[in-house]
């Protein structure tokens, strides 16, 4: 058994590669091989998101905090809230982060393939976020 205190992870910005605005990372765990899950606590501040991307073996969301955006490539910008399950299929390409007044935190569960969990794309430009 492992127990990881809160706190005992320092936090981190979001890198402006992969993100647009004010975003925090906490650190949740990742798991040791031969597991391959890894978990982060994500908050993004009004108008903040992610770049476009895609995870080899998917992603679920769970919304804890605030209110959000979701879209899949081709697909609605979907309204997300505290308590909703967002899960995305392995390859779907797709962006989340807040509403342009609201600030949203939720938990990210990934894993790892072939020593990666994220494959980074192109941001996600004013256009595309506002529509």
């Amino acid at each position: 058994m492992e127990i990881r205190r809160a706190g005992s992870q320092p936090s981190a910005k979001g890198p402006s590669d992969w993100f647009t605005g004010a975003v925090r990372i906490d650190p949740l765990f990742q798991a040791p091989d031969p597991a391959f899950v890894q978990s982060a606590n994500v908050t993004f501040e009004p108008g903040a998101r992610t770049a476009w991307h895609t995870h080899p073996l998917g992603q679920t969301l769970i919304v804890t905090a605030g209110c959000g955006w979701a879209q899949r490539e081709g697909g609605p910008i979907e309204e997300i809230r505290p308590g909703d399950v967002v899960w995305f299929s392995p390859g779907e390409k797709h962006w989340h982060g807040a509403t342009l007044t609201t600030a949203m935190t939720h938990i990210a569960i990934q894993e790892r393939k072939d020593g990666s969990v994220v494959d980074w794309m192109e941001q996600v430009n004013d256009q595309q976020y506002r529509k």
